[in-house]
């Protein structure tokens, strides 16, 4: 049996979208160590890796290891219906076809039941080999999903060049080009701004607008997280903006990002949370020169 119980449901809510406009279907696969998710896009292009470690949770009880299918979409309109701070607990039976879903409201008597059907999806889980990258760039993870909105309204393509100084973030497109620096522990803000999501109740909006007020008079400003660079060698890669912004949609999920690069081998982008982490890896495009 599956019993595992978040205090607040915001925690999956962030996890679901992240992944889900780049993962449909996926297992879930339940051990006594946590939940982990791989899955590739629909395109093949894109590989996604969840982790919910098991601290995460409290309780949590998984008696065997199991592989639950799950659809995201219906995932989604599901815990959509839950508000931010509710206490969520998610069981399955060994034998049992669906998955339960339990929502308790942290300020309320209001409690929510839902049993999804699961599916039966073949999946290969692939190995990801541990790799040595020549640079790791740490940056505020809201910086790092306004750049890749920003350069997507010029271009489809970012080019990132890191070096000792910093790093560039450039693109060019029909209406132009344009580029983008961070230099070496420059910081930047580490709120991301996401008082437009149309998912989120009044409530919850009314209760983030106060949050934001009370730390923004504490600490006289935002928070902010600076770049920090590990290089071994310069990297010069170039990607697709639409999976980026895909994987800046992560970004609500800590206040920063790591980005692993070494020349010709998939960028590794990095969320890591509190007991658990989501991560992308994406292959470079190849240059004029390469084709």
């Amino acid at each position: 049996m599956l019993e595992a119980r978040l205090s607040q449901a915001a925690v999956l809510k962030k996890v679901l979208d992240a992944v889900r406009e780049l993962v449909t279907d996926a297992n879930f696969d339940c051990s006594e160590e946590g939940i982990r998710m791989q899955a590739m896009d629909n395109s093949h292009v894109a590989l996604s890796s969840v982790e919910l470690r098991c601290e995460g949770f409290d309780p949590y009880r998984c008696d065997r290891p199991m592989s639950i299918g799950i659809s995201l979409s219906a995932l989604n309109k599901i815990i959509k219906t839950a508000g931010n701070e509710d206490v969520l607990t998610i069981k399955k039976d060994d034998d049992g076809d669906s998955l339960g879903l339990v929502f308790e409201g942290s300020k309320t008597d209001r409690v929510a039941e839902y049993d999804m059907k699961l599916m039966d999806i073949d999946s290969e889980h692939l190995g990801i080999p541990d790799t040595q990258y020549d640079a790791v760039v740490r940056m505020s993870s809201a910086e790092f999903a306004r750049i890749t909105r920003d350069l997507g309204n010029v271009g489809e393509s970012v080019k990132i060049d890191v070096t000792k100084e910093g790093v560039n973030f450039s693109s060019d497109g029909e209406i132009g080009n344009a580029k983008l620096t961070l230099k070496q522990g420059s910081g930047s803000a580490a709120a991301v701004d996401d008082d437009d999501d149309d998912d989120e109740d009044e409530e919850d909006k009314k209760a983030k607008k106060k949050r934001k007020t009370a730390s923004g008079s504490a600490a006289g400003g935002e928070d902010t997280v600076p770049v920090r660079i590990q290089l071994q060698q310069s990297v010069s890669l170039t990607f697709s903006l639409k999976y980026l912004t895909n994987f800046a949609k992560a970004a609500p999920l800590c206040k920063e990002v790591a980005l692993h690069m070494s020349n010709e081998v998939p960028l590794l982008c990095e969320f890591a949370f509190e007991n658990g982490h989501v991560r992308f890896y994406l292959a470079p495009k190849l240059s004029e020169d390469d084709e």
